[in-house]
C-alpha cells in the first residue's frame, strides 16, 4: 500500500514538473524576434513517465507560410491528442529539427507550431514541418470553470451570493487509489447584488382625437409608470392636455360656378350632365391601354382608365373653363394635358405618352487631388426620361447630409482637410429608378508634405543577351521610374469639373550613365528625381473590325452612334477608329447596317485609361430571312433552331395586332425578321449586344444570366415601313432552365440602345401547352413560361435572370512563356465567357450564360464570372485574351498539368480541372482554356491565396502579389528584344519622356518603321538594328536604342527565312526644331555575308545625301529616310497614336510584304529590303582541348600572345561604343589602325572561338 501511495506521489510531483515546464517553454518560443528552436522539446524528467503521440502535418508551406495550429490537428484528429500536452517537438518532413533548419518560427503549447514566410531572412520559404506532442499516460486535472450561476436574490438593490464549478477529470479509468487528487477546490462563491430599485415613465401614448373639428377643442395623451418596486414612485403627470381644432369652422361655400355646382370641398365646379373625351396614345401612335387619369385638383383619385382604343370618359367635368388632366401608366413618363371644348359644348383630350428611360449618368466625378485647405468639386449629371430630379452624394459609402454640403447635382469642399480624402459618387434618382456613377477619389495632402515622392522608385531594364555586368553578371539594370499619380499642382482655377492637363507625378531629372557589358560598354539614362508637373494627356482611342459571325463577312459602311449622334462608318474591310474624351467611363457604341442584312449591335466597349488604343473583333449576327405572315391571323415564331433539339421557346402574335405609326392597324401580309442569338451555340456570344447588366433599384449595376436574346423585324409587305406590335406573348420551354431555381426569376428585358443596359419588360408565369417535333417522336404537354411584351421603340429582348453567384477571376498575360513578373503585358482584352451546367449541374461546354471583358494592367485583370460553393463544376469558363487584333496563347496543360507553368498550386488545381482548348485535340488552337468556377472556401487555406476570389473580395483580388495563383497568358513571339536609352513603356503612354534620345519623339503621334531582311541558310538567325543619332546636332553618334529580332522560317520555301527590324525612324525630335536622320546599323548574328540590296532602296538613299559606307558584307548601314517609302523599297513604315498598333500594322504588312496587307505568315519572296546569306560554319579544324592535348606547349605559348595583343586592341576602343554580338562582327573600320597581319591574325583566332 505504501507503494502505491508513493507511486502516485510520484506522478503527481512529475506532472506538476512538466506542466511548468511546458509553460516556460510556451513564453520562450513566443518571442517574435529572436530565431527560436522549438525541436526536440524533451525534458529528462518526464522522461519514462510522459508519452509522445504520433506526427502531424495538417498544412502545407504554401502561401503565407507553414501553419500546425493545435486547434486545427484536435479538429480533424479528436482525442489524439491530449487536453494539457507538457511538451512538443517539431521536425520538418526530411526529418530536421526546427533549430536545425535556420529559420524564424513560433510555438506554443496553447496554440501549437507555426512558421511564416515573409519573417525568413534573404527572402527564403518555409520548410514543411510535421509535429508531436508529450502527454502524461494518467493525468488527474481540473475541467474550465463554469459559469457563474444567477444571484440568490432577485429583489432590487438586495445582496446574494453566485457560485461557479469545475470538475476533476482523468485522462484513463485507473482506481481512485492511483489517481493523483486535484489540488484545489470544485466550486467557488462570490458576492452579488442587484441595481437598485427604479421608477421611469414610459413613451407619451398618441394624441387622443379632438374634441371638435373647428372652433377651438383639446386632446388628451397618457403615459405609464415604469416601476421595479412598489417602494417607489415615477416624477410627474400620467396625463397631458392639448388645444386642437383652432382653424375657424369655414362658412358656406362661395365658389361661383358660371356652369354647374360647386364640388364637395368647394375647389372647383362639377356639371353633372357633361363628360370629358379622351385618347391617349404612344409616340408611335399607338393606343395606350389601361392608362390612369385624374383630375390635377385631385391627383390621388382615379377618375378613369383607358380602354383598348385608348379612350377614356370623365363625367361631371364643365366646358366652360380648361381643366388640367394628370395621365399616367407603368413604364411611361406621366404627363399634364389641359382640355378643349369646341363651339359645341364638346370637351375633349388627346395625349401623346412617351416612353420612361431610367436614368443614366453622362457625366461621372473625376478623381482630384488637392492640399490641405484646399476647395474642389465633383461634378455629376444623368440623363432619362423623365429627366432626374434627386440627386444624392456619397463619401466612402456614406450619405452626405444635403443640409451641410448644400449640393444638387455638384459637390462642392472647401477647408480641405486630410480626412476629406477617399471615394465620393453620386446617385440619380426619378420616378422611372435610380442609377449611381463611378466613384471618384479624393487625395488630400497634408500641409508640409511634397506633392510628389522624389525619389523614383526601383524599375528594372532588361539588357541586351550579350550585356553581362561585371561583378553582378546581371542581366537588369535599375533605371528608376516616377509612379504616375496624381499629384496636386497649381491650378488656375480649382472648382471645375475637369481639372484640364492636371498634374501627375513625373520625371524631373535625369542622369546619363554607362554600363559596363564586359565586350562593349552600354549608355543608358536613369531617373534620378521626381516632380510635380502637367500630366501627359494621350488620345484614348477605340478600333477594331466589325464582322459577321457566321463568315466572318466585314460590315462594310456601317453607321457608327455614340448615343444618338452619329461618329463615323466603318470601312471596306468593316474597320473603325473612335477617339473617345478622356473623362468617359462607359462608352456604348450602336452599328447599324445601312443595308439591313446585318442586327442592329450596340457593344460596350472597355477603355484604356492611359491612353492609346484598344483593338476590338466586334462580331454581329446576320438577320434571320424573312417570312410572310398573315397580320389577320394568330402567329407563332420558334426561338432557336438547332438541328435535333427543341427551340427554347416561342413568338406569340394575337391577330390585329400588328400598327403602323401613326397607330392605325395593320391588315396585310407581314415581313417578319426574328433573329435568336442562341446560348446553345457558343460561337455567338462574341455577337451578344450590350454587355449584360441591369440597373436595381438602389442604382447598382448588376450581372444578368442570359436564356437567350432575339431581335424583331416586322415590315410592311408592300412599301417596306416598320411596325410594331402589342399584345405579344412570349414563351419559354422550362426544360432549357437546367437550374432550377431560376425558373421563379426569369424576367423579359429590352436593350437601351443608347446606354447598353437591359430594361425589364415583363413577368413571366406558367402555362401548360402541347408541343412536339424538332427531335421529338411524339407531341407532348410540356409546361412554358409566358410573358406578355409590345414591340416599340425598342427590337432587342433577352430572357434572363439576375444571378447572385459571382467570384472574380485573376489573370495575367505576359510577353513570353517565360512568366517573368517583370515582363506583364498591359492593355490585353481578356474575355470570359460563362458556360451553363446540364441538370446535375455537372459543365455542358456548348451553352453560355454571360460574357464578360476587362483590360489588363501593371497588375493584371480580374474578370467577373458565376461561381458556386456547393459543386466545382456547376458553372465552368471559357477565357480568352487578345492583343492589338492577335490571339495571346494559354499555359499548356498537356501533356500533364504544372502548375508552376500555369500558376495555381496543387490540390487547387485538380479542383478547378484547367483544360486548354487543344487539351485532347493537339490540332486545334491553343488560345483558350477552360476551367471550373468553385467558389473558394475561406476555410481552406489552399483557395485563400486566388485565381478566384469571392465577389466581395475585389480588393483583394486586385492586389495580389505576382506570386499568388492566377491563370496566365504569353505572346507567342519568342527571341524578340528591345532597348531604349530613355526607359520607356509602350503600356502605359503616360511614362514617356521628352527627350532628345527618345525612341518616341511625340506622345500624341507614333511613327513605327521596320526593314525587311531575307535571310539563306539552314538555321533561323538572330538580326539586330543600333540605332544611333546621324544628323541632329544634339544626338549625333549618341545610341537611341537596340532591337533584336529571330529570323522566322519561311514554310513555302526551304532554307530560307526573313526577318522584320524595328528601327528609329528619321524625323522631328521633342522640340519639333530639327529633323534627325537616324543611323542605322543591320547585324545578322553569325557567320552572314551581305549578298543583296534592295535596288529602289540603294538608289534613294544615293540621291538622299549624306551616304553612310556599307563596304562591311556581315552588315548594312544607313541613313533612315525621312519620307515614308513602301514595300517596293522594303521599308514599312505606318503612323498611329498608339505604338503598339503602329507596330502590329508595321509587322503584319512586313510579313505579308505588301504596303496594305496583313499577314502572320512570313513570306520571304515578297517587299525585301536586304538579304544575307548564313550558312552552317564546318568543323574542321582541333578544338583547344584537343590542341592542348596534341601539343600543350605550343597552344599555352599562343594563348598568351593572343591574351596580349587582345589587351593592347582593348585599350585603343573607345569608351562607349555598342557592338552587335561578339568579335566576329567588330566593324572593320574600328581596325584599320591594325596591320594586315594583326587582321588576319584576329581572324584566326575568331574563327577557333567559333
Amino acid at each position: 500500500m505504501m507503494g502505491l501511495n508513493k507511486a502516485a506521489l510520484l506522478l503527481s510531483v512529475l506532472a506538476s514538473v512538466a506542466q511548468c515546464q511546458g509553460s516556460v517553454r510556451s513564453r520562450i518560443q513566443t518571442d517574435e524576434n529572436r530565431r527560436v528552436p522549438p525541436s526536440p522539446f524533451i525534458d529528462t524528467q518526464t522522461t519514462g513517465v510522459t508519452e509522445w503521440t504520433s506526427w502531424f502535418n495538417i498544412d502545407h508551406p504554401g502561401g503565407n507560410g507553414d501553419y500546425e495550429r493545435l486547434e486545427a490537428i484536435r479538429f480533424y484528429y479528436r482525442e489524439r491528442v491530449c487536453a494539457r500536452p507538457t511538451a512538443m517537438e517539431a521536425r520538418t518532413t526530411d526529418w530536421v529539427a526546427a533549430s536545425d533548419t535556420g529559420e524564424v518560427v513560433h510555438s506554443s503549447l496553447e496554440k501549437g507550431f507555426w512558421c511564416v514566410n515573409k519573417e525568413q531572412p534573404h527572402g527564403r520559404a518555409c520548410s514543411n514541418y510535421h509535429v508531436r506532442f508529450q502527454c502524461p499516460p494518467v493525468q488527474s486535472y481540473w475541467t474550465d470553470w463554469s459559469e457563474w450561476g444567477p444571484c440568490t436574490t432577485t429583489a432590487c438593490d438586495d445582496v446574494g451570493i453566485q457560485v461557479r464549478q469545475r470538475k476533476c477529470v482523468s485522462t484513463q479509468p485507473t482506481p481512485l487509489l492511483l489517481v493523483p487528487a486535484c489540488q484545489g477546490h470544485h466550486s467557488e462563491r462570490r458576492e452579488c447584488s442587484t441595481p437598485p430599485c427604479t421608477a421611469k415613465w414610459g413613451p407619451w401614448g398618441r394624441w387622443g382625437t379632438c374634441s371638435v373639428t373647428c372652433g377651438g377643442g383639446r386632446r388628451i395623451r397618457r403615459r405609464t409608470c415604469v416601476r421595479s418596486s412598489v417602494t417607489v414612485q415615477c416624477n410627474g403627470r400620467p396625463v397631458e392636455i392639448q388645444k386642437c381644432g383652432k382653424s375657424p369652422c369655414p362658412a358656406k361655400c362661395q365658389h361661383v360656378c358660371t356652369e354647374g355646382r360647386p364640388s364637395e370641398d368647394c375647389s372647383h365646379c362639377v356639371c353633372d350632365s357633361h363628360v370629358l373625351h379622351g385618347e391617349v396614345h404612344s409616340v408611335a401612335g399607338v393606343p395606350v391601354e389601361g392608362a390612369g387619369v385624374t383630375l390635377a385638383s385631385q391627383p390621388k383619385v382615379i377618375r378613369a382608365r383607358t380602354d383598348a382604343k385608348g379612350q377614356f370618359r370623365i363625367a361631371g367635368v364643365c366646358s366652360s373653363s380648361s381643366t388640367l388632366v394628370n395621365i399616367r401608366r407603368d413604364k411611361f413618363v406621366p404627363i399634364t394635358v389641359s382640355t378643349s371644348t369646341n363651339a359645341t359644348g364638346m370637351s375633349w383630350v388627346q395625349a401623346v405618352l412617351k416612353s420612361a428611360e431610367k436614368p443614366y449618368i453622362v457625366k461621372h466625378p473625376e478623381d482630384k487631388v488637392r492640399f490641405e485647405g484646399g476647395r474642389v468639386l465633383f461634378c455629376c449629371k444623368a440623363t432619362g426620361s423623365p429627366t432626374p430630379d434627386k440627386y444624392y452624394w456619397y463619401h466612402n459609402g456614406t450619405l452626405l447630409d444635403r443640409k451641410v454640403h448644400k449640393y444638387e447635382e455638384d459637390l462642392v469642399l472647401r477647408d480641405l482637410k486630410p480626412e476629406h480624402s477617399g471615394e465620393y459618387y453620386c446617385k440619380a434618382s426619378s420616378p422611372a429608378g435610380s442609377i449611381k456613377s463611378t466613384p471618384a477619389t479624393l487625395t488630400v495632402t497634408a500641409r508640409g508634405t511634397p506633392a510628389c515622392n522624389s525619389t523614383p522608385e526601383m524599375h528594372l531594364i532588361r539588357l541586351p543577351l550579350d550585356c553581362v555586368q561585371r561583378g553582378t553578371n546581371s542581366k537588369y539594370y535599375n533605371a528608376g521610374r516616377c509612379p504616375h499619380n496624381k499629384c496636386a499642382g497649381s491650378l488656375d482655377f480649382d472648382t471645375r469639373c475637369r481639372d484640364g492637363a492636371g498634374f501627375c507625378c513625373g520625371v524631373q531629372n535625369m542622369e546619363s550613365r554607362i554600363i559596363d557589358c564586359g565586350r562593349y560598354n552600354l549608355p543608358i539614362k536613369a531617373v534620378m528625381q521626381c516632380g510635380c508637373q502637367k500630366c501627359v494627356q494621350p488620345p484614348v482611342l477605340v478600333r477594331g473590325r466589325v464582322i459577321s459571325a457566321d463568315n466572318g463577312d466585314p460590315l462594310r459602311f456601317g453607321h457608327i452612334y455614340i448615343g444618338k449622334e452619329r461618329m463615323g462608318t466603318t470601312g471596306y474591310q468593316g474597320g473603325f477608329t473612335l477617339q473617345i474624351t478622356p473623362d468617359t467611363q462607359r462608352l456604348v457604341v450602336n452599328f447599324v447596317d445601312p443595308t439591313e442584312e446585318f442586327i442592329d449591335t450596340p457593344k460596350v466597349f472597355i477603355l484604356d485609361k492611359k491612353g492609346g488604343s484598344i483593338y476590338h473583333d466586334v462580331k454581329v449576327m446576320r438577320k434571320q430571312k424573312p417570312i410572310d405572315i398573315n397580320a389577320g391571323e394568330t402567329n407563332s415564331i420558334d426561338l432557336g433552331e438547332i438541328k435535333g433539339e427543341d427551340p427554347i421557346g416561342q413568338l406569340v402574335i394575337p391577330p390585329n395586332s400588328f400598327h403602323k405609326d401613326n397607330g392605325e392597324i395593320y391588315e396585310g401580309t407581314v415581313k417578319a425578321s426574328v433573329t435568336f442569338i442562341d446560348p446553345r451555340n457558343i460561337t455567338t456570344a462574341a455577337a451578344a449586344p450590350g454587355d449584360l447588366n441591369f440597373v436595381n433599384d438602389e442604382g447598382d449595376m448588376l450581372p444578368l444570366r442570359t436564356y437567350g436574346m432575339f431581335s424583331v423585324d416586322f415590315r410592311d409587305e408592300t412599301n417596306k415601313e416598320i411596325l410594331g406590335a402589342g399584345g405579344v406573348q412570349v414563351l419559354l420551354d422550362t426544360q432549357h432552365v437546367k437550374m432550377q431555381e431560376h425558373i421563379p426569376k426569369m424576367k423579359l428585358w429590352s436593350l437601351n440602345p443608347d446606354t447598353g443596359v437591359w430594361e425589364e419588360e415583363s413577368d413571366f408565369s406558367y402555362t401548360t401547352r402541347t408541343s412536339g417535333g424538332h427531335g421529338r417522336s411524339k407531341r407532348e404537354e410540356r409546361t412554358f413560361l409566358i410573358g406578355n411584351m409590345e414591340i416599340r421603340e425598342r427590337r432587342l429582348f433577352n430572357l434572363d435572370v439576375p444571378e447572385n453567384r459571382r467570384c472574380y477571376v485573376k489573370v495575367r498575360a505576359y510577353m513570353s512563356d517565360k512568366f517573368l513578373p517583370t515582363e506583364q503585358l498591359e492593355g490585353v482584352v481578356i474575355t470570359l465567357i460563362n458556360l451553363e451546367p446540364k441538370p446535375g449541374y455537372s459543365s455542358n461546354p456548348r451553352a453560355w450564360g454571360r460574357f464578360d471583358s476587362v483590360l489588363t494592367g501593371s497588375n493584371g485583370g480580374c474578370l467577373p464570372a458565376f461561381c458556386d460553393a456547393l459543386r466545382p463544376d456547376a458553372y465552368t469558363a471559357y477565357v480568352t485574351a487578345m492583343m492589338g487584333g492577335e490571339e495571346l496563347e494559354a499555359a499548356p496543360s498537356s501533356p500533364k498539368m504544372n502548375p508552376n507553368i500555369i500558376g495555381v498550386s496543387q490540390p487547387y488545381l485538380d479542383k478547378i480541372d484547367y483544360q486548354r482548348s487543344d487539351h485532347e485535340d493537339p490540332a486545334l488552337k491553343k488560345t483558350a482554356f477552360r476551367i471550373n468556377l468553385p467558389k473558394p472556401n475561406q476555410n481552406n487555406l489552399d483557395e485563400t491565396n486566388g485565381p478566384i476570389y469571392p465577389y466581395r473580395n475585389l480588393i483583394d483580388c486586385e492586389n495580389a502579389p505576382v506570386d499568388a495563383n492566377h491563370f496566365r497568358f504569353f505572346r507567342v513571339e519568342k527571341d524578340k528584344y528591345e532597348y531604349n536609352v530613355v526607359p520607356f513603356e509602350e503600356s502605359d503612354l503616360t511614362t514617356w519622356t521628352g527627350d532628345y534620345l527618345s525612341w518616341w519623339p511625340n506622345p500624341q503621334e507614333f511613327r513605327a518603321c521596320f526593314i525587311k531582311v531575307k535571310i539563306h541558310g539552314q538555321k533561323e538567325v538572330m538580326v539586330r538594328s543600333r540605332n544611333l543619332g546621324g544628323t541632329h546636332r544634339e544626338t549625333t553618334g549618341k545610341l537611341y536604342g537596340i532591337r533584336d529580332i529571330r529570323s522566322t522560317r519561311d514554310m513555302r520555301e526551304a532554307n530560307t527565312s526573313a526577318a522584320c527590324v524595328e528601327f528609329k525612324c528619321s524625323g522631328m525630335l521633342f522640340d519639333q526644331a530639327e529633323v534627325d536622320r537616324s543611323l542605322i546599323s543591320i547585324l545578322p548574328q553569325g557567320n552572314c555575308r551581305r549578298i543583296g540590296t534592295n535596288n529602289l532602296l540603294h538608289e534613294y538613299l544615293i540621291k538622299h545625301p549624306p551616304v553612310t559606307q556599307n563596304n562591311e558584307s556581315h552588315a548594312f548601314n544607313m541613313l533612315a529616310p525621312v519620307d515614308p517609302l513602301g514595300h517596293n523599297y522594303g521599308i514599312y513604315t505606318v503612323t498611329d497614336q498608339n505604338p503598339r498598333l503602329a507596330k502590329e500594322i508595321a509587322i503584319g504588312r512586313c510579313f505579308d510584304g505588301t504596303s496594305d496587307g496583313f499577314s502572320r505568315e512570313m513570306k520571304s519572296d515578297s517587299g525585301v529590303a536586304l538579304t544575307f546569306s548564313c550558312p552552317e560554319r564546318k568543323i574542321n579544324r582541333e578544338s583547344l582541348f584537343q590542341r592542348l592535348q596534341t601539343n600543350p606547349g605550343q597552344t599555352l605559348s599562343q594563348m598568351a600572345r593572343d591574351m596580349r595583343e587582345s589587351q593592347g586592341l582593348q585599350m585603343q576602343r573607345s569608351s562607349t561604343q555598342v557592338v552587335a554580338y561578339p568579335s566576329e562582327q567588330q566593324s572593320i573600320t574600328q581596325n584599320r589602325r591594325f596591320s594586315s597581319t594583326t587582321r588576319r591574325r584576329m581572324s584566326m583566332r575568331t574563327q577557333q572561338r567559333q
